[in-house]
């Protein structure tokens, strides 16, 4: 448990390192360049989280969590990716509908989300090299060192837990500790990191794709109408379950029990 804590801090620090080590320079950069402090600002915020995310990767390789197990990146069969890919979409709606009865909740990011998506390099850290480097945080490093201390269901709870918390954000902390769980679990059974990458990849693309494209919605159910968000609901139960079980199937080398 500590050193899953320590992980997720030393995570904090080399954010914190970006802010204000990197985020200076770039908004020096961009103020030079554009005259505009607020520009600037915008600018600076996308080398800031990608200076945080190179840090932590660099962290993670030369402490031997990326490079001492080869099956972080084995892959899975093709049918096995469709089926995480179905499960991954189903917790995405239900953590959608959770969400619309949770809107209460205040969204303390959202300026900083804004700003990301305003260019190219932004929308790339959060849609695609964050989920990337959160998975070989989240699950290839904190989620290992758990599985190994404690039995499968406590260590993906507490994985799950600990990914939610980690977002700090009230309007994320419960989805994430949800979509924890599901790619806590998915890394159990295949000890892989590649369908937790292309789960977290797909719900951040979604994410920043339905923020930029409907900028003014809080939920798919005013896109496409109370009943069918409802019938969409009773339809991401029934896919969760069916691929929640057909995976359970799979007889995969790296798999230990069902649970």
């Amino acid at each position: 448990m500590k050193t899953a804590i320590k992980l997720a801090l030393i995570y904090f620090a080399m954010q914190i390192i970006g802010v204000f080590v990197v985020g200076p320079l770039a908004r020096g950069y961009a103020y030079i360049e554009y005259g505009s402090v607020e520009r600037a600002g915008e600018l600076a915020a996308a080398p800031t989280l990608l200076a945080g995310i190179i840090l932590m990767s660099i962290y993670l390789w030369k402490q031997g969590y990326l490079t001492n197990d080869k099956r972080l990146y084995s892959f899975v069969s093709a049918s096995y990716l469709f089926w995480s890919a179905i499960m991954g979409i189903s917790m995405i709606y239900l953590v959608d509908y959770l969400m619309s009865h949770l809107s209460f909740l205040p969204d303390w990011y959202k300026n900083t989300f804004d700003i990301l998506q305003s260019g190219w390099l932004g929308i790339a850290c959060v849609a695609i090299l964050g989920p990337i480097l959160e998975e070989l945080l989240f699950r290839g490093a904190i989620t290992k060192v758990l599985l190994k201390k404690y039995n499968p269901v406590t260590a993906i709870l507490v994985s799950g837990l600990i990914f939610g918390i980690f977002h700090v954000n009230p309007a994320q902390v419960v989805g994430a500790i949800l979509i924890g769980f599901v790619l806590a679990w998915i890394y159990y059974r295949t000890h892989s990191l590649i369908p937790c990458i292309l789960i977290h990849i797909m719900n951040n693309s979604l994410s920043v794709y339905l923020s930029l494209k409907f900028p003014d919605v809080d939920s798919c159910s005013e896109l496409i109408g109370e009943n069918a968000y409802l019938i969409g609901l009773i339809v991401a139960v029934i896919l969760l379950l069916l691929s929640w079980r057909m995976m359970n199937t799979y007889k995969l080398s790296n798999t230990t029990t069902e649970i």
